[in-house]
């Protein structure tokens, strides 16, 4: 496996050096100064989840403010450019939060009789990275937010999750985007140390193509030592109708492999640790008429152990795929169908309102415990909603609020090793200061 993924990198760094053909970006460049970007959001963030059937009427409710900060300089000029970043975040907790929870606010450890914790009153967290870029292939070797479905920082919460290592991205051929690199460190939303999920040492690779202005597909990689190894493929293709009306097919899935020593999430009886595997896919179809957009999606889950994400060190967001709210529909053997409406309300005098709505429903779930199957048709089913406003002009223009509802419930089988049946309330509002 070591050897293939080396192999694989070296292909890339190749491709990426020896391959030009269009403009050079880093010709283009204007200065360290000249191009340098810089920004504060300042955060304001509540969530409350209401667990149906554990302590009823318990406060598990977390708020917070967070100024999230993003600077990030130009290239020098040359035919190889030099440039540096920081990001990082400071934060303080609003009212108690005894509990603290829901990846929201750190906690010092432990917790009382009454389930209370010693939450942080405030944090601060965050790093510098630097960069270089030839042609059209750019290293940034430091602390980053990853988008990469593979290896994704989770950005829904207060501040964003943090990874420390090398990316290489390259550009040199047209429509084609290439990605390598190598993590040592995994920090989540509500961790203060730079290294609280353990990571050993990721390593992803992946490439993305646009065919044409209808066709997109990707491929990536990712061997997380001591943990698993992931494959995730994607096929986008959007088919345009009359009267600027579409219609989207999307095919994406994962592959993983366990390592001895990885996660042992859902899996069924009699399974050795180094056999365990899954397959997760789902195909989409969305409509897109004017402000309205309508998808249908099916999600299934194959093999003898669940897909497990976040534990294994690959990012709290590294599932992309659609019947993802706050159940994720992961479960061993779980097929899933969603059913997705959204309304742009700026076509009825409302710009920068946005209404979705979704309900997603589970089943065929095997669940175990202590090594014993308990069931194997559980179900489990969610009512999602969200209103979204960004204001569009004037002083508070790029301010957003949005309010998200979940309504999760399944059964007790399940219940018993995911989530309880829950309501959920997540309350954001999102102040984006430019500051160059």
């Amino acid at each position: 496996m070591l050897k293939a993924t080396k192999l694989t990198l070296a292909v890339l760094i190749n491709a990426a050096i020896i391959s030009p053909a269009f403009a050079s970006e880093q010709s283009e460049a204007k200065g360290f100064v000249e191009d340098a970007e810089g920004s504060v959001l300042f955060r304001t963030g509540y969530i409350s989840r209401d667990y149906k059937d554990v302590t009823p009427g318990k406060d598990r409710s977390s708020f917070a403010e967070s100024a999230i900060i993003n600077l990030d300089s130009g290239f020098t000029q040359g035919i190889v450019g030099f440039g540096a970043g920081v990001v990082g975040d400071g934060s303080f907790k609003i009212g108690n939060n005894n509990h603290a929870g829901n990846n929201m606010i750190p906690t010092h450890g432990g917790q009382d009789a009454n389930g209370r914790v010693d939450a942080y009153d405030h944090w601060a967290r965050g790093g510098a990275n630097v960069k270089a870029r030839f042609s059209n292939t750019t290293v940034r070797y430091g602390t980053q937010v990853l988008d990469l479905p593979v290896l994704a920082s989770n950005t829904a919460r207060m501040v964003p999750e943090y990874f420390e290592g090398t990316l290489i991205t390259s550009h040199e051929i047209k429509d084609l985007e290439l990605v390598a690199g190598k993590f040592t460190k995994n920090q989540y939303s509500d961790q203060v140390i730079t290294d609280g999920r353990h990571l050993d040492s990721a390593v992803v690779w992946g490439a993305k193509y646009k065919f044409d202005d209808q066709l997109t597909a990707s491929y990536y990689g990712l061997d997380s030592k001591n943990a698993l190894e992931r494959h995730y493929i994607n096929a986008n293709y959007k088919y345009p109708l009359a009267n600027q009306n579409s219609l989207t097919f999307d095919f994406s899935g994962y592959h993983t492999e366990w390592d001895k020593d990885g996660s042992t999430y859902s899996t069924l009886p009699n399974v050795a640790p180094e056999d365990r595997s899954n397959n997760i896919w789902a195909l989409s179809g969305t409509y897109n008429q004017g402000p309205h957009t309508a998808m249908l999606a099916y999600q299934q889950n194959t093999g003898n152990t669940g897909y497990d994400y976040g534990e294994n060190a690959d990012g709290g967001q590294s599932i992309y795929l659609p019947n993802s709210y706050l159940s994720d529909f992961i479960g061993n053997h779980e097929k899933s169908v969603q059913l997705q409406y959204n309304l742009d309300l700026g076509a009825y005098g409302v710009p920068g309102l946005n209404w979705t709505t979704a309900y997603v429903y589970g089943w065929d779930i095997k669940t175990t415990d202590k090594g014993i199957l308990t069931d194997d048709n559980a179900k489990e089913s969610e009512f999602f909603n969200q209103v979204k406003y960004t204001v569009q002009s004037g002083f508070a223009k790029d301010i957003s609020f949005r309010a998200r509802y979940s309504h999760l419930r399944a059964d007790q089988t399940y219940n018993n090793v995911y989530m309880p049946d829950t309501n959920e309330w997540r309350l954001f509002l999102d102040i984006p200061v430019k500051l160059f």
